[in-house]
């Protein structure tokens, strides 16, 4: 490698102390297509002359065989790792690239361009204290510069680079520099951007990348190396605020030590700080801050500690300790911004997994109050939420959280959304604020339990949940088992699909989003009936297994029993007692489930029925019978 210090050959130990000392700058280059951001990296890289030699010949060799220069050096190969990327000149996957100088360490993230890549944009900036926005000096400010700004703003990076890449393709014609760097400060002071310094760049040539370039003389700016190695740092802000600290780990390696382990998010903790954990409330004092170095008399934003309190206090994974006099806020409903990742849409009323933090808790969007053309920053109206899309949502959680607004704090306002199934991680989000009902509403104590009303009835509360196609036979089942039920003395009711559909779901039609919507209902109504100790029997196709789930997790163990009721599509279909799947094959029905709209069939049912092996009535003698299997015959 061709940059070395001189320290290495004299002192090694004294080297690495003082790289481990530097601070690190962690940016992003961003823009539209072709403007250059691959080999801007590439350049800072070589010109860094942080490329071990053999790096240096296949970059040389790749640069004749796939290169864009004629030949000459292509910087950007140093980036575009992908065979797709180099197949079509374009960066699709984040590339990440570090580097550093004598003053500060730097990761370098390359981001893509096209629309499609929002969400990898977005994962690339989420970390990121500034961004670098290259245009060409040909096209001036774009769709995609636009959209990209916008992003920014969004992830709540501070520090702008405005790079006016190509100047050499106009003659480094100091009147299209001032003309770009205007147009795009009208642009930026629209969405709140206004720490920019524009530069005006050669990324091929090198002109002001690391040193002052002399085709540029009525530019008195800095160098791009010198801004980067100079702009002040998230880092350095977050130790101004108060004092965060997720909990990540309790320690207890022994009877006589208990520790609370984790990365201070922000602020500074020294020993006999007053300290506050949320969410329950609870104060004490620092006692110690232990690492594995020995105890520190301070600690600031970054450090990953370990703190003993005076007092024993209930604290544990997911916890935060904060300020007691500056503490964070704590609610179960907010106003966010949500950018979607998977190819399945987000789907109000579904549920969830939120992790925010170390914490992770059951989250639903309630509202998609509108999403963003991220071309135009148009608002529009939405019920649910495409790949790559970002709307302003309202979302409710199962339990209180702590949290700061992402504008202050992105490690406590920023969390992560997770399918329930599939453990895949499906969005990414900033809280706003907390809504208002949060704190405005309150769970009233009463004095006759669920226990005392299920008792009055001789029987233990339970969901019977029957799902299947249309006309496998639900409701003709669930009407015969709940009659048995009633022989034996127990006190149930009936939910069944089209009865709910006349009246508390009037409003619903049949698309996914509605669908959501109508179990969400069903299951919430169902809780409240167990709450009164009834036997419920909810007949329902409830196609999709989130929202099943969903409806099993509001009930304690054992009080949920799932009942498939198997039937084929043909034999349903052959059935068609409501004439359904006649008008669904025609065009005259859509977003009917097993021809246009999918049914995921239970995995683990408590009970499976086969309605082509075995009767209706045979098949409410089976439930009864598997009921009483489990000792679930209800009486108390």
């Amino acid at each position: 490698m061709a940059h070395v210090s001189d320290l290495i050959a004299t002192d090694i130990d004294a080297y690495l102390e003082a790289h481990q000392k530097k601070s690190l700058l962690r940016f992003i280059t961003c823009g539209s297509v072709d403007d250059g951001k691959s080999t801007l990296i590439g350049r800072l890289l070589y010109d860094s002359k942080l490329i071990f030699e053999d790096q240096l010949a296949a970059l040389e060799a790749d640069s004749k065989k796939v290169g864009t220069q004629g030949g000459e050096i292509d910087f950007a190969l140093l980036v575009d790792g992908l065979a797709a990327e180099r197949e079509q000149g374009i960066t699709i996957d984040v590339a990440y690239r570090f580097f550093s100088t004598d003053k500060r360490k730097f990761i370098v993230a390359d981001t893509p361009g096209h629309e499609q890549y929002t969400r990898n944009m977005v994962t690339g900036a989420s970390t990121a204290d500034l961004a670098v926005i290259l245009i060409d000096a040909r096209k001036g400010v774009l769709t995609q510069t636009r959209r990209h700004s916008f992003l920014v703003s969004l992830i709540g990076i501070r520090h702008i680079v405005l790079a006016v890449n190509k100047m050499d393709l106009v003659g480094y014609d100091e009147a299209v520099f001032d003309q770009i760097a205007a147009d795009y400060r009208a642009f930026a002071a629209e969405i709140g951007l206004t720490e920019i310094l524009a530069i005006p760049i050669s990324g091929l040539k090198g002109d002001n990348i690391t040193s002052a370039s002399p085709a540029t003389p009525w530019y008195a700016g800095p160098t791009l190396m010198q801004h980067l190695e100079r702009v002040e740092i998230d880092e350095t802000r977050l130790q101004a605020g108060p004092l965060r600290l997720p909990v990540q780990w309790v320690n207890r390696p022994n009877l006589d030590f208990r520790g609370f382990a984790g990365e201070i998010a922000s602020g500074i903790a020294r020993p006999g700080d007053a300290v506050r954990i949320l969410p329950s409330g609870r104060e004490s004092h620092i006692q110690r801050i232990v690492t594995k170095d020995g105890d520190l008399g301070l600690a600031v934003a970054g450090q990953s500690v370990t703190l003993t309190l005076a007092d024993e206090v209930d604290c544990s994974r997911g916890d935060i300790i904060v300020a007691a006099d500056a503490p964070a806020e704590v609610a179960d409903q907010f106003e966010t911004t949500i950018v979607w990742m998977a190819e399945e849409p987000l789907l109000p009323g579904r549920s969830y997994w939120l992790k925010i933090g170390a914490k992770t808790v059951s989250a639903s969007v309630t509202e998609p109050k509108y999403k963003i053309n991220v071309n135009t920053l148009e608002h529009l109206a939405a019920k649910q939420l495409e790949l790559n899309e970002i709307a302003v949502c309202n979302i409710s959680l199962d339990q209180p959280v702590a949290f700061d607004p992402y504008a202050d704090n992105h490690d406590t306002g920023g969390f992560i959304l997770i399918d329930r199934i599939t453990n895949g991680t499906v969005g990414a989000g900033m809280i706003r604020f907390a809504l208002r009902r949060a704190q405005n509403i309150h769970w009233q104590a009463l004095d006759v339990s669920k226990a005392t009303r299920a008792a009055a009835k001789n029987q233990r509360p339970a969901v019977l949940w029957f799902t299947g196609l249309s006309g496998a036979g639900k409701s003709t089942i669930a009407n015969l088992v709940e009659k048995k039920l009633l022989a034996m003395g127990r006190h149930t009711y009936i939910l069944d699909g089209d009865n709910v559909r006349h009246g508390l779901n009037r409003d619903l039609g049949f698309t996914d989003a509605d669908r959501v919507e109508n179990i969400r209902r069903v299951a919430e109504v169902a809780r409240l009936m167990t709450d009164a100790g009834l036997i419920v029997l909810v007949s329902f196709i409830s196609p999709f297994r989130s929202e099943r789930r969903l409806a099993r997790d509001l009930m304690p163990e054992g009080e949920f029993l799932e009942v498939y009721v198997d039937t084929p599509l043909a034999v349903a279909e052959q059935r068609d007692v409501k004439g359904l799947y006649k008008k669904a094959r025609a065009g005259e029905l859509k977003n009917f489930t097993g021809i246009d709209s999918p049914y995921e069939p239970p995995e683990h049912p408590e009970i499976r029925v086969d309605t082509t092996a075995i009767t209706p009535a045979d098949a409410a003698e089976l439930v009864v019978a598997r009921m009483d299997e489990r000792g679930e015959d209800y009486s108390i």
